[in-house]
């Protein structure tokens, strides 16, 4: 009987390699693949980016593929990074929201186009070093369960997988800690085992979000207004690509008080400002809706809902009230609900689903 084969994407830091070397012991035929997604051709551009964008990637991870004596390719995904990622990115700040690219990437690149090719070159599976695990429940649905180690958990940006993609996945890092992981690419004799955890959006490597729309759009990005909620004008904003919800630093503003955004309009080009008692609400809606472990929501349902990577999670009750739409009422308020971001809901340690935020509770 031959061996199952899995494409394993690898970004060149710990995690993936450590994902191939799992894997590779665990009986399977293992292909390492990193995707070209830079969309930069000069070459100092290229190397100089430390990301997984970059050619130090693809230098890591070849070496690993090397001294695990596994075939390594490089796939070229720029068209499907810049249409799903880049563009997505910028048009969602144009409009006042706050975009998590990685969720986008994972789901459109990572996995959509990924997997399609993968599965042309005959791969029963991918996999990838995110921290999180595959489960089938006793309803036959596919769902994720959180890694062993809260801290690094990653289900968060992973929570609109489709059943057929979680069904064709494989992620067997979430079994271990971040500790656990570095020690065994050491004991193996990986140089990657200390490499620092990448933190900054791939595609801007200085973080500047701002700068980065403002060359890559054809749009002028203009200057507007500051106002309060009741409508008084208080100051004059940069350019609404500038700000997101619950941002204090930046403002330039003497109120006297520390003051927060509250909400941004593109329709009116105006940033609302307001005291930090205002940046919470309880109630809010999504669309974009996935769902995980059930098929659909039928009802009332209790769960925990985050709204960005770094929230714990609030005890929340969420029903839907349109085909595509989801009210989620939390039973206390949290701060800073930001529309454009996830919110992905728990039962437990288990994904339930999730979907883009479109506005909070006014």
């Amino acid at each position: 009987m031959s061996k199952q084969k899995v494409v394993v994407g690898m970004s060149g830091g710990v995690d993936s390699s450590v994902a191939a070397y799992l894997l590779l012991k665990a009986g399977y035929d293992v292909i390492g693949v990193t995707m070209q997604i830079w969309q930069d051709e000069d070459l100092e551009v290229q190397s100089s980016n430390a990301g997984c964008c970059g050619l130090s990637a693809v230098d890591d991870a070849r070496r690993v593929a090397n001294k695990l004596g596994i075939p390594y390719y490089v796939m070229n995904f720029k068209q499907e990074f810049k249409s799903s990622v880049i563009d997505y990115f910028i048009e969602e700040y144009k409009r006042g929201n706050t975009p998590n690219p990685c969720i986008a990437c994972n789901r459109y690149v990572k996995w959509e186009s990924l997997l399609t090719r993968s599965m042309g070159i005959g791969a029963d599976y991918i996999a990838t070093g995110h921290y999180a695990k595959v489960i089938r429940l006793d309803n036959g649905r596919y769902t994720l369960q959180m890694s062993v180690t809260a801290g690094k958990d990653q289900t968060y940006a992973l929570y609109n997988l489709t059943q057929d993609q979680l069904a064709r996945t494989l992620m067997p890092v979430g079994d271990y800690t971040k500790d656990e992981i570095r020690e065994m690419a050491k004991e193996i004799g990986l140089r990657v085992h200390n490499k620092p955890d990448s933190q900054e959006i791939c595609f801007i490597p200085d973080n500047n979000y701002a700068k980065f729309i403002s060359e890559n759009t054809n749009d002028e990005i203009t200057e507007g207004n500051f106002v309060t909620q009741d409508g008084q004008v208080i100051g004059r904003h940069k350019g609404i690509i500038n700000y997101t919800i619950g941002q204090r630093r930046g403002l330039n503003l003497s109120m006297g008080h520390p003051v927060f955004v509250l909400a941004i309009r593109p329709e009116t080009n105006e940033v609302v400002i307001g005291n930090a008692d205002e940046v919470y609400s309880d109630k809010l809606y999504a669309n974009n809706l996935n769902f995980m472990s059930i098929e659909d929501l039928d009802g009332d349902m209790r769960v925990k809902g985050k709204i960005r990577y770094s929230h714990k999670g609030a005890d929340c009750t969420i029903r839907k009230i349109d085909d595509d739409i989801l009210e989620c009422v939390f039973d206390e308020p949290q701060r800073a609900i930001t529309p454009g971001q996830a919110v992905v809901f728990y039962d437990g340690d288990i994904v339930v689903g999730g979907g883009t935020i479109m506005r909070k509770e006014d």
